[in-house]
């Protein structure tokens, strides 16, 4: 028989291991983080026709340049502005591209990068599944597709990687990720 102190300190150590196992990243998702090696992504934006295949970080630090011509490739397509691109976005896609073991040959089809307020606004009025204060607006979410690999595949295995948003969208043929709270739809 437990008496009250001994149940509380049971419910405390197992609630804190529930919540760290929900928030803890898996080893990959750690390694690429802490790593010092090149990181390189191959992005395609299928609204300008634009290409970039570019090592954003290197020697545990983001390339700045590299960073801005990522920007520019991910701008509003309509309204031609730019916005920084957060790196940890960048650093989710390069753990897919990691784990599904693409190479400058899949390039990521970049749907959707940063959206200005004012193309958001346009979106929502097309569709209810257009966020008001999406994370496109801020620069921490990517719209994309990789031909040469199933949707649900690349579904799965963005989910696996437990962090940020994860959208599902079968019938448009694209993937939503962003760098918000784990959660996928």
């Amino acid at each position: 028989m437990m008496d009250r102190r001994g149940f509380l300190k049971f419910g405390c150590k197992w609630a804190t291991l529930a919540a760290m196992a929900c928030v803890a990243p898996t080893p990959l998702w750690a390694a690429v983080k802490r790593s010092r090696a090149p990181r390189h992504l191959s992005l395609y934006n299928t609204n300008t026709g634009e290409s970039l295949g570019i090592t954003y970080a290197a020697e545990g630090a983001y390339i700045p340049e590299a960073l801005e011509a990522i920007d520019h490739l991910l701008r509003d397509h309509r309204t031609g502005d730019v916005k920084p691109i957060d790196p940890q976005l960048l650093d989710l896609l390069f753990a897919i591209s990691k784990k599904m073991g693409l190479t400058a040959r899949h390039p990521f089809h970049i749907v959707s990068g940063y959206r200005s307020p004012e193309t958001n606004a346009l979106l929502r009025k097309r569709s209810r599944r257009v966020a008001k204060n999406s994370y496109h607006i801020k620069g921490q979410a990517v719209d994309f597709r990789v031909p040469q690999r199933r949707l649900s595949l690349l579904r799965r295995t963005a989910i696996s990687l437990r962090s940020g948003g994860v959208g599902y969208y079968p019938r448009s043929h694209f993937l939503h990720m962003d760098v918000g709270e784990f959660r996928y739809w």
